[in-house]
């Protein structure tokens, strides 16, 4: 349990920081008055909850998973629809309780429900894509072996930047699968 909730509070801490840092740079660099900080540090915050949520999540998950016995890809699924499903619990959640203290996040409704979906299958794909870094579990079904494997014999800080490149490759494959299928207008990412 430890170990989750460390997991958790890391994943926390990393959003907010990434997320407050992208954007202050990003104002720093070009000048944009439009960046409101404080709205950002919110939106920080709401996503750094609902990273929480996840990232406490991924650990027990994938050990159920793992000690049913199932495949690869099982794991890999459902670790994907498991870790999604805790980060848009999380992020809906904390809509709930942070709308009112929280100028700057808006209140649970159907049109961000929407968006919130989206982001939580990106996140759940950036989760699921983690599960390769394991190379011990079934390796010979493991098709993200030879691209994001952690052998023992990594070294730690080459560890770190693979479990990363796994996430973002994660990410970046559920989210672009997201863009070709879903109307314009309708993620996350689609500014209103």
């Amino acid at each position: 349990m430890a170990f989750a909730l460390t997991t958790g509070v890391g994943d926390a801490i990393g959003v907010m920081a990434g997320h407050c840092a992208y954007f202050a740079a990003k104002k720093s660099i070009t000048g944009d008055s439009s960046i409101n900080m404080e709205r950002e540090s919110q939106t920080g915050f709401l996503l750094a909850s609902a990273a929480f949520c996840s990232g406490t999540a991924w650990q027990p998950l994938v050990d159920a998973l793992q000690g049913a016995n199932l495949s690869f890809m099982q794991v890999f699924g459902g670790t994907w629809i498991g870790c999604g499903t805790a980060f848009y619990l999380g992020l809906r959640g904390a809509r709930t309780i942070l709308s009112g203290p929280c100028k700057h996040i808006q209140e649970p409704t159907f049109e961000n429900s929407i968006t919130d979906k989206s982001l939580s299958a990106a996140i759940g794909g950036a989760t699921g894509f983690f599960v390769g870094t394991d190379t011990a579990y079934l390796p010979t079904q493991n098709f993200l072996l030879d691209v994001v494997g952690i052998h023992d014999t990594t070294p730690q800080l080459l560890g770190c930047a693979i479990a990363g490149t796994s996430t973002s490759l994660g990410f970046v494959a559920a989210q672009s699968t997201l863009n070709a299928i879903y109307p314009a207008g309708k993620l996350w990412n689609d500014g209103k």
